[in-house]
């Protein structure tokens, strides 16, 4: 027996001390291990010894004070910063944070293993508090079954099944299990647990995508929610590589090459009829490889056009464009703007059975039945302009194109679009007009692009005003008119809000709503083009037609209540 357990630190303190005979240290050790429960529990729940009695005896031994838990209210306590698993496996509680330094209420000061594994879990530097055992079991069990009784509504209905870190359901059998490769270095259960807690977090918070940043010093975990970035977790730099390396094996990527960006793909089944898809990115930068993961959630195309925020005369354009049997619908904005769920949520109005729909993609990223769906492929020569060319070949009604690059590919979306075919795809410029602007400069013939396309759509998302926390504000009438406000919206009297922030939301905004410039192309837009008019003619006869530009849409959705002025000055311009 004593060739399997060795006394060390608390134990031998006790039994040199007298309080503790050896073979009973060593009974005690051997059983608590066996019984994965801490050595001190196993003493004060055998009676062995008082709870009081082992933390004056630590606290003697290791020139720790005693905190007494008694002083500290639960609700204060940092939750959701350490698992409960860590928290049952170490016998150990976060109690306090300051700054980046986290407060961890232990019974045994040498358990550096419970700091360790807490530390790296949480990214922040952690640091030991003496407390009674007693007193530690119970706030611990008060503590969990608290969360045990929130956790459903905190994980919503579809994420019931997901409360086991170590067992997520991915669509790849092996992403489940730990590569014994050495050169994978996915060798470290707390890797695969960390990597499922940061995947479920960003699911849980409605994140669209995941960054996992290494520098010299640090490695930080970024999420991006609500279009804002905001650092999550600090694990240790030298758990970089492993951490690259699992993500690489669960989208089967090649471990082995670091030098060149690779893409991937990750599906995680959260329920029996609902599965979230990850693009996965790699990028060589000067410290190791940032790894970028968009979340993709099918369930966001079919929201419906009155859950995106146009206003009913913008969404009234759309339609009609989309009753059109033939022609070009136009959707321009920067990355993450949203104009793949626009594009989308036409489709999904479009896609009956007597429609036959073809898409080219780089890559595809919201899977819909009964859309024929390519993922572009340069390195084998599947290209846009090689895809629209095979679905001109395949009988279609409607073809989307991910993006329109090229002059080629633009040529031949045209050419699709006056023979009887409805075509979609986007671009990437700051508002409608300079989108023409941009296809002349490709070198599309004018005539071309008027008689082709029927409508331009150009988007932000801006930040939704939390419902709960949002606060009227007064602002000065001069203001808002140099903001862009009319006399006739300033006289309406209208309640402006201001973002708080509260436990509901993120600095006072929950969710986006879109701001959209709706442009069809009138007549006399058409000859402005036909005529080699520039993007400020064309923004000016839009105008003209009643055409509202990103500015105007955005100061309605302020107007509305539906988000700030300091916002929308974020995402659009005066």
């Amino acid at each position: 027996m004593t060739a399997e357990v060795q006394l060390n630190g608390l134990s031998r303190k006790l039994v040199n001390d007298g309080l503790l005979e050896e073979e009973a240290a060593i009974h005690a050790l051997k059983t608590s291990l066996e019984e994965k429960v801490s050595f001190t529990s196993y003493l004060v729940s055998n009676n062995l010894l008082t709870a009081s009695k082992i933390a004056m005896e630590a606290s003697k031994e290791f020139g720790l004070p005693v905190f007494d838990l008694d002083a500290i209210d639960l609700d204060t306590i940092p939750r959701d910063i350490v698992d409960n698993k860590l928290i049952k496996k170490h016998h150990a509680l976060p109690l306090y944070k300051r700054g980046n330094r986290l407060y961890v209420g232990i019974t045994d000061p040498t358990n550096l293993t419970a700091i360790d594994d807490i530390k790296f879990q949480t990214g922040v530097n952690t640091e030991a508090i003496l407390v009674e055992e007693d007193k530690l079991s119970k706030m611990v069990e008060k503590l969990l079954e608290e969360q045990d009784n929130a956790i459903d509504s905190m994980m919503g209905d579809d994420l019931e099944d997901l409360d086991d870190l170590d067992d997520l359901d991915f669509e790849d059998p092996d992403a489940n299990k730990v590569e014994d490769n050495a050169d994978s270095g996915v060798d470290d259960t707390p890797v695969v647990r960390f990597i499922n807690k940061i995947l479920l977090d960003a699911i849980k918070k409605g994140a669209s995508d995941i960054h996992f940043e290494p520098y010299e010093k640090i490695y930080r975990v970024r999420l991006r929610i609500d279009g804002v970035l905001r650092e999550v977790a600090r694990p240790p730099v030298a758990m970089s590589p492993k951490l690259c390396a699992r993500i690489k094996v669960m989208s089967r990527m090649d471990t082995a090459e670091k030098r060149v960006p690779q893409d991937g793909r990750i599906k995680l089944k959260i329920s029996k009829t609902k599965a979230i898809d990850f693009r996965v990115n790699t990028c060589p930068t000067l410290f190791g490889e940032k790894i970028v993961l968009r979340i993709l959630d099918p369930s966001s195309a079919s929201l419906g056009i009155d859950a995106l925020g146009y206003e009913p005369e913008q969404k009234e354009l759309y339609l009609k464009a989309l009753a059109n049997p033939y022609g070009m619908i136009l959707v321009t904005g920067p990355t993450g703007s949203g104009k793949t769920v626009s594009l989308y949520t036409g489709l999904n109005i479009l896609n009956t059975v007597d429609t036959n729909i073809s898409t080219a993609e780089d890559p595809v990223e919201i899977n819909l039945e009964g859309i024929n769906q390519v993922n572009v492929n340069d390195k084998v020569g599947l290209t846009f302009e090689a895809a629209l060319r095979a679905f001109l070949r395949q009988d279609p009604d409607i073809i989307m194109v991910g993006e329109i690059r090229d002059l080629n590919t633009a040529e031949i979306a045209i050419k699709a679009a006056q023979t009887g075919h409805m075509v979609m795809s986007t671009l990437h410029t700051n508002d409608a007009p300079l989108t023409l602007a941009r296809l002349v400069n490709m070198g599309v013939p004018p005539f071309n692009i008027a008689s082709a396309v029927s409508l331009i759509i150009a988007q932000r998302l801006a930040r939704r005003l939390c419902k709960i926390c949002k606060e009227k504000v007064d602002i000065p009438r001069a203001a808002l008119l140099e903001e862009g406000f009319t006399v006739e919206q300033i006289d309406s009297n209208p309640e402006l809000y201001k973002a708080v922030g509260c436990d509901l939301c993120s600095e006072g905004f929950k969710g986006r709503v879109g701001i959209y410039q709706v442009m069809p192309i009138s007549e006399a837009i058409g000859r402005i083009i036909m005529e080699n008019g520039s993007s400020l003619d064309v923004a000016d006869q839009a105008e003209k037609d009643g055409v509202d530009n990103l500015r105007q849409s955005a100061i309605k959705k302020v107007l509305a209540g539906l988000t700030s002025l300091e916002e929308i000055n974020r995402v659009t311009k005066d």
